[in-house]
């Protein structure tokens, strides 16, 4: 039948030379998308678009289409879409609104529009009690399963957090990025097609949850790409998100989880902010504030940035029978990306300091 119709158009089949020397086309093809920078990419796409827009409306015969390398044009389309995802920059933060009126107020909002949006808010604080700063913490159901998934500390990624921030007599309220997040914390898992999809898919949910008037979505805090995200770390020779902290071992998950309340129950330097518990996956996340004036976030946070306070508060996770944070020189540099080492330099101590307070939860007289 197929013969019949390409000999009805007077178009002959391709020849075995003629494929070859397609499919090496497409192979070049598919090597200078991977391989192009990023402003090459989007000026390559404006000449596919419009010569194959042109091409579309001349050829109506679907074979005919097929003489006219439209497998090679689908192909390379294809690569550059991907490409141009790969390459583009995804920012730390967002930033949601900008209002006038005391921080409580605001505060008070953005409270009432998680809890209409079915979201749970599990903790709040001011960082380094510091009153032009606050953050809300909040989670869902849905962002907790799709968090399980990962059993290389995915749960780390199932708190988010909105930032407050006074500047000028009004309250900037910012967003970590889930994508961002997802990215940096899910790696490799983030490669395969279908779990991408109900990434991004979750993330665009997450950033969405305020609408109206008022409210924007810009990125700030610097970018990297989905290709650095996946195995990021600040240069060489510093620590990934695989090189994590052992602060602590138990006998069992039930013998770690009492530790770390009862560490927690004694105040000080590191209160509680919030907590993810599964039993039945024995996964615990702890969000710990970090009250010391000289040694935590009132230190540090006026030195790299307080407009980032939606990184806040810092996380240790127990999983089965052992408590680990994120390395000090990894979170740090993740959050704030665009650091410099003349400004790394300046909180040099912050990661040991950071540490320390976790360690000593779990110290005893």
């Amino acid at each position: 039948m197929v013969e019949h119709d390409l000999a009805k158009v007077g178009v002959a089949g391709p020849s075995p030379v003629s494929r070859s020397r397609e499919e090496k086309g497409v192979r070049k093809d598919a090597l200078f998308l991977c391989l192009a920078t990023r402003p090459q990419l989007i000026y390559i796409s404006m000449l596919i678009l419009h010569q194959d827009a042109r091409t579309l409306l001349f050829v109506k015969n679907y074979h005919t289409l097929k003489s006219m390398n439209m497998k090679r044009f689908i192909l390379s389309a294809t690569f550059l879409v991907l490409g141009l995802v790969w390459v583009s920059g995804i920012a730390p933060y967002v930033k949601l609104a900008s209002y006038e009126g005391p921080m409580n107020e605001v505060v008070g909002q953005m409270q009432t529009v998680l809890e209409e949006s079915a979201y749970e808010i599990i903790g709040q604080y001011q960082p380094g009690d510091n009153p032009d700063l606050y953050v809300l913490v909040f989670t869902s159901d849905e962002l907790i399963d799709f968090c399980q998934q990962s059993k290389d500390r995915g749960m780390l990624a199932a708190a988010m957090k909105l930032g407050f921030q006074l500047v000028d007599g009004k309250i900037i309220v910012s967003m970590v990025n889930p994508e961002y997040i997802f990215y940096a914390y899910f790696q490799e898992m983030m490669n395969d097609p279908s779990f991408n999809s109900s990434a991004l898919e979750l993330s665009s949910k997450l950033k969405g949850i305020l609408k109206g008037e008022g409210s924007m979505q810009e990125p700030f805090g610097g970018d990297l790409s989905a290709e650095k995200l996946v195995k990021y770390r600040y240069m060489a020779g510093m620590p990934n998100f695989g090189k994590s902290v052992s602060l602590a071992e138990f006998d069992s998950f039930d013998q770690g989880l009492a530790a770390i309340r009862e560490g927690l129950s004694m105040g000080g330097n590191t209160p509680k902010v919030y907590e993810i518990v599964h039993i039945d996956e024995e996964i615990a996340v702890f969000g710990i504030g970090l009250k010391d004036k000289e040694k935590g976030e009132a230190h540090f946070l006026p030195i790299i940035g307080e407009s980032h306070v939606a990184a806040m508060p810092y996380e240790l996770i127990l999983q089965g029978n052992e408590v680990t944070m994120l390395h000090g020189r990894f979170r740090f540099a993740l959050h704030w990306p665009e650091l410099t080492m003349k400004t790394f330099t300046k909180i040099m101590s912050s990661p040991g300091d950071v540490e320390d307070a976790m360690k000593s939860l779990f110290e005893t007289d």
